[in-house]
């Protein structure tokens, strides 16, 4: 402030005037950003889109590897003029917690990984502009008990598996609720019972689906395993749906979208309740929702499937599978036959 009016300031204290009611006139000083820029959360939002990491086991505390400068001057292309005091304001309002940058390693050192979570970014970008389903899964075996992850071991009744599949179109998951091995069997079976209950019906007119799915050596979706891509051509066979599929890097499975847009949900959702049965399990994961519209089908598998089940070599070469380059190893398309 200025000495004049620090003075003036003054000089009203000493004068002992009582101020009554409002001193600035109605509707005076600088508007709210978001009555300037109502949809800056969106954009924001699409700018770390693929820079975020998230706990799976939480429904908020994300963080992005975008500075808030790089993210004003993302803004600023699009003529959204804020600065990046306001942005982290916001950013914290939306769930992001700041986070102190370190050099860190995740996952393996393949010279590619970057490029690898853009092929997938790209591709699922394209897939969700021309209507077709994008759908992330997760069938990881996670064996402890406290923090019941994916694989629930439950002391009374044994262990349950709740497959998951998050649709990134409608925001929407299901769930299938095994009670046996998790095996790529079941993980295909997952998928089917999504299209026969809920897939067909949503995308009447598609003819492909994108899938995502990690990596790891004791997936059973992983790109490594023969029967998961058999039982893909023989569900492709069946729908004639075009799979294509796309594997993250190993060990980063939190980059996952299915882990911080549903599993985290379905946790919430049935903390400090008793599964006391596995329909109960299934009824809880079925009633889990969220101010943003997630809605979750859960149905139960009790099908024995065959554990290490394997697919001959002739079988195997039957599959009509195409590589996708420059990362064939890790995204594929399985054609019908």
């Amino acid at each position: 402030m200025s000495r004049a009016t620090i003075r003036k300031a003054i000089d009203e204290l000493n004068s002992g005037a009582k101020i009554e009611g409002k001193i600035r006139k109605s509707g005076g000083g600088p508007k709210f950003t978001e009555l300037n820029y109502p949809d800056i959360e969106d954009k924001i939002r699409e700018i770390v889109d693929g820079k975020t990491f998230e706990d799976p086991m939480r429904s908020h505390g994300s963080y992005t590897t975008e500075s808030l400068r790089k993210i004003q001057a993302e803004l600023e292309k699009i003529d959204i003029f804020v600065g990046h005091v306001t942005i982290g304001k916001i950013l914290a309002a939306m769930g992001y917690s700041k986070q102190v940058n370190q050099k860190m390693q995740v996952g393996d050192p393949y010279p590619d990984r970057n490029a690898r979570f853009e092929y997938i970014n790209e591709t699922a970008a394209v897939f969700l502009e021309k209507g077709d389903p994008v759908i992330f899964v997760d069938c990881n075996v996670s064996r402890k008990r406290k923090a019941l992850d994916h694989d629930f071991p439950i002391e009374e009744l044994g262990k349950i598996a709740p497959y998951g599949i998050y649709i990134v179109d409608n925001n929407t998951g299901f769930v299938n609720v095994g009670t046996r091995h998790d095996t790529s069997e079941f993980a295909v079976e997952s998928v089917s019972r999504w299209w026969d209950t809920v897939g067909k019906h949503t995308f009447p007119k598609t003819k492909r689906l994108y899938i995502t799915c990690n990596c790891g050596e004791s997936n059973s979706n992983s790109n490594r395993v023969r029967m998961w891509k058999y039982q893909l051509q023989q569900f492709a066979d069946r729908t004639r749906l075009e799979i294509s599929v796309s594997h993250f890097p190993r060990g980063t499975s939190k980059w996952n979208k299915i882990e911080h847009r549903l599993f985290c949900y379905i946790t919430k959702n049935w903390q400090g309740r008793p599964l006391i049965d596995v329909q109960t399990a299934v009824d809880l994961i079925g009633t889990t929702r969220t101010g943003k519209g997630l809605k979750v089908v859960c149905v139960r598998d009790e099908t024995e499937y065959e554990f290490a089940k394997k697919v001959s070599d002739e079988d195997f070469a039957a599959i009509n599978l195409v590589g996708i380059a420059p990362f064939e190893s890790w995204n594929y398309c399985i054609l019908p036959r």
